[in-house]
């Protein structure tokens, strides 16, 4: 079996962290336990560009459950968690391409690797894949079904291509479910972020003053989780609602250029390019914490504050220290890529229990109706993602009411009034 990965002799661990990651993952199992039996990916060649991590693992177990044929590569550079990547090739047979700490050229040799497996459907966090697809090999684009898409970062990137009319195969949005966007990035980025900070400089949170850039939801989660652990949150944003819902839910708002004076810890979660620039890290003050939770190492322009460092050391793992030539030292974490997995393990597996159940379910609905999807970008069925939500639900242990015949009639209806 052809495979890149890091040391095969890491298999045994990494196949317990992912049995223990596993154990919070029940809708996902419900769906691989059905996906056993009816085998509805049979005859599949799934083509995976996402974060190597354990729970990813109980994504590619459920799929190769159903019948497909699972190829994997990892989405980012620093998120690969390689003793999972050696059990998944050792232990289930699923060829992987992914080095916890690869450069660029072999993220993207990874990613041509999967691609030359001439995947049937794609799945992708951020969409590099699917760009590479179009981009590079459009030989292959006719022998694709369909595509799913993990992230917000992706999202927009095709949503762009759809708009340009290069998009050449619908894509679901997986990040739009409602199970996905309102857990995974609201309470998984804001616990994980907040991990990835603390494992990596052991600062307290309590009493600081802790800067989000970006009030989306993985905003909301990263400044709810900073507030929580005792910090003075202040928010930056360029959109007046978002800004306006911030001040409502209780945190200070000013422009970043502001908040660059004052803050101790910085994150990103906005999704756009050059987020905290030269003119920002000058005035910060010295000590300050800066750090990236957006999906791509694009928010922090890193080459502009290279230019005006006059040093540059590694102090700890995952923490670089930049002394700016007349000012502030400051420190960036896990290179500007996302924190959370960076420098920590990504979210915790049950909130991954519902998003890679949509992504699962999301496979089988584009085999189910190939040929038949509209050449776009469009969100998971929303009885899909109800179910997904019914079936947590009851994993947890709760129970729900259900509409009379009469309240059902009512909602259905025009003619009641008061």
């Amino acid at each position: 079996m052809n495979h890149d990965i890091k040391d095969p002799g890491l298999a045994a661990k990494g196949k317990d962290r992912i049995e223990w990651a596993a154990q919070s993952m029940p809708v996902l199992d419900l769906i691989k336990a059905r996906f056993a039996k009816e085998k509805p990916l049979q005859g599949l060649r799934l083509g995976l560009c996402l974060h190597v991590t354990t729970e990813t693992a109980s994504l590619c177990r459920a799929l190769k459950a159903g019948g497909g044929e699972v190829y994997l590569c990892a989405s980012n550079p620093l998120s690969t968690q390689d003793d999972v990547a050696a059990s998944l090739v050792k232990d289930d047979g699923i060829p992987v391409f992914a080095i916890k700490g690869e450069d660029n050229k072999t993220y993207y040799k990874h990613i041509h690797a999967v691609l030359d497996a001439r995947p049937h459907l794609t799945m992708d966090d951020g969409a590099d894949l699917l760009s590479t697809l179009h981009a590079e090999k459009p030989e292959l684009l006719a022998g694709v079904l369909g595509g799913t898409e993990e992230t917000t970062t992706g999202v927009i990137r095709l949503r762009a291509m759809a708009a340009e009319g290069a998009l050449k195969y619908p894509v679901v949005a997986v990040n739009d479910a409602m199970t996905k966007h309102f857990f995974d990035n609201r309470y998984g980025t804001g616990q994980s972020t907040l991990d990835g900070i603390v494992r990596a400089t052991n600062r307290l949170v309590a009493g600081s003053v802790f800067v989000v850039a970006g009030y989306g939801w993985c905003g909301r989660g990263v400044a709810k989780r900073a507030s929580g652990m005792g910090a003075r949150v202040v928010v930056t944003e360029v959109d007046p609602l978002k800004a306006l819902e911030a001040i409502m839910d209780g945190f200070d708002v000013m422009p970043l250029a502001e908040a660059s004076k004052v803050g101790d810890f910085f994150v990103t979660v906005t999704g756009d390019i050059n987020v905290i620039r030269p003119e920002h890290f000058r005035v910060m003050k010295s000590g300050a914490i800066v750090c990236n939770s957006g999906h791509f190492n694009v928010e922090l322009d890193l080459d502009g504050l290279a230019k005006i460092a006059k040093t540059r050391r590694a102090v700890r793992d995952f923490v670089e220290e930049f002394q700016i030539e007349g000012g502030p030292a400051v420190y960036i974490l896990g290179e500007g890529r996302l924190v959370n997995l960076a420098a920590a393990e990504g979210h915790p597996s049950s909130v991954m229990d519902m998003s890679f159940a949509n992504q699962a379910l999301a496979a089988e609905y584009v085999n189910q109706n190939k040929g038949r999807l509209p050449l776009d970008v469009f969100p998971v069925p929303a009885p899909l993602d109800q179910e997904i939500a019914r079936l947590k639900l009851k994993a947890m242990g709760y129970s729900i009411d259900a509409l009379t015949e009469e309240q059902s009639k009512y909602l259905a209806s025009w003619q009641f009034g008061t």
